[in-house]
C-alpha cells in the first residue's frame, strides 16, 4: 500500500497520539491511583466533604510496591472518618469491622476529598479517596486549526 503525503502525516499523527496515550495510561497505572487522584484534585480542588455516609470512594491500599484501589463507601462524623466499608463484585459491602485509625493513633482527617493514611488493626495502610468531591474541568476554549484542516 502506497500512501500519499497527507495520508503518511495522518498516518503519524495517529501513531504518536496512540505511543503518548499508552505511555500516560501505563504511567498511571504504575503510579496507583492515589497519585492520578491528587493530581486531579490539586488541579481541580475538592468540594467540602459533609458529615454523612459517602456511597462513591474508593480505597487505596499500600502494599510495598503493590498498592491497588477498590470501591466502597466511607461514614463521615465531625470531619473524620469512622467507618469504611470495602464493595465486592456482586454490589454487596462488608464493613471493616476493627478499628482504623491515622498514624497517630487519631480518627482520620480529610484535606482536599482525600484522607490522611490510615491504618487498621491488622496493619494494612489506607486511604480513602472521595472521588465525587472532586470538581468539574474548567472550561476550556474550542481550538481550531488551520485551512488546511478544513
Amino acid at each position: 500500500m502506497v500512501l500519499k503525503g497527507y495520508q503518511k502525516r495522518i498516518f503519524m499523527k495517529k501513531t504518536l497520539l496512540l505511543l503518548f496515550f499508552s505511555c500516560l495510561v501505563t504511567g498511571a497505572f504504575s503510579q496507583g491511583c492515589l497519585e492520578a487522584w491528587k493530581k486531579a484534585f490539586e488541579k481541580r480542588g475538592a468540594y467540602t466533604v459533609s458529615d454523612d455516609m459517602h456511597r462513591k470512594v474508593y480505597i487505596h491500599f499500600e502494599d510495598g510496591e503493590d498498592s491497588y484501589c477498590v470501591a466502597g463507601k466511607a461514614r463521615v462524623e465531625n470531619g473524620k472518618i469512622v467507618s469504611v466499608f470495602l464493595q465486592y463484585e456482586d454490589g454487596t459491602y462488608e464493613l471493616m469491622d476493627m478499628k482504623i485509625t491515622n498514624l497517630n493513633g487519631q480518627p482520620a482527617g480529610i484535606t482536599d476529598g482525600i484522607s490522611e493514611e490510615m491504618i487498621n488493626e491488622k496493619g494494612d495502610h489506607f486511604y480513602v479517596i472521595f472521588v465525587e468531591k472532586l470538581k468539574p474541568k474548567k472550561k476550556e476554549y474550542k481550538t481550531v486549526g488551520g485551512p488546511g484542516d478544513i
